[in-house]
């Protein structure tokens, strides 16, 4: 198997939402189903020296965040019918409709809480990475439709030889289910020169 992941490159990113949109698009979604959600983390302030100067500490990025088709995910694991599983040729998660029952269990159980529950359909539905597309080498909707190409795809070992490990920064947890993302740094999420403990989801109405 030769596992796929995202690559995203903070420093390109506007905060658009193209890549959301068309997500949505493509995959018919309805108003509540985010399968892309664009995170606006800031914090810090302006601080004025003694000498009447001002310092910035403030900071702020995006983080555009989907299923990390992880090594080890979470949703696969617990899933109590077996609807969840990772493709053998591509190592991208995806959902069976056919045999989910919309328990919820994979959306408690995955840290970057990508499964969602069409309550519609009573079935979970989740980012696939686009997998009908990358069968027929087509890249995901959401890496095409960038207009500043922030994000990439591909197999996951050329991308961290390319753009290095790097695959938590806040608000995102700590990666303990493997996840097949890079992120690439930028000034804004220099943690020796700003203080991301002090952060805050700016947005979490939308992401939530």
């Amino acid at each position: 198997m030769t596992q796929y992941g995202f690559y995203f490159d903070s420093s390109r990113c506007t905060g658009c939402k193209t890549c959301e949109l068309v997500c949505k698009d493509y995959h018919d979604l309805g108003p509540d189903i985010l399968f892309r959600r664009i995170y606006d983390f800031e914090g810090g302030s302006w601080e004025k020296t003694p000498e009447g100067a001002w310092n910035k500490t403030a900071f702020n990025y995006h983080l555009a965040v989907s299923c990390n088709h992880c090594d080890s995910p979470a949703c696969v694991e617990n899933c109590p019918t077996g609807a969840m599983r990772k493709d053998a040729e591509t190592g991208l998660v995806n959902a069976d409709p056919e045999v989910c029952i919309g328990c919820g269990t994979c959306q408690k159980s995955c840290p970057y809480d990508a499964p969602r529950i069409d309550a519609e359909l009573s079935v979970s539905r989740k980012c696939d990475g686009c997998l009908a597309r990358v069968r027929n080498d087509e890249q995901p909707m959401c890496v095409g439709s960038c207009p500043l190409r922030a994000l990439e795809f591909g197999p996951i070992d050329e991308l961290r030889e390319k753009h290095g490990d790097l695959c938590q920064v806040p608000p995102l947890p700590e990666p303990t289910t493997g996840p097949n993302l890079v992120i690439g740094s930028c000034q804004a999420i220099d943690s020796d020169t700003y203080n991301l403990d002090e952060g805050y989801l700016a947005n979490p109405l939308e992401v939530e």
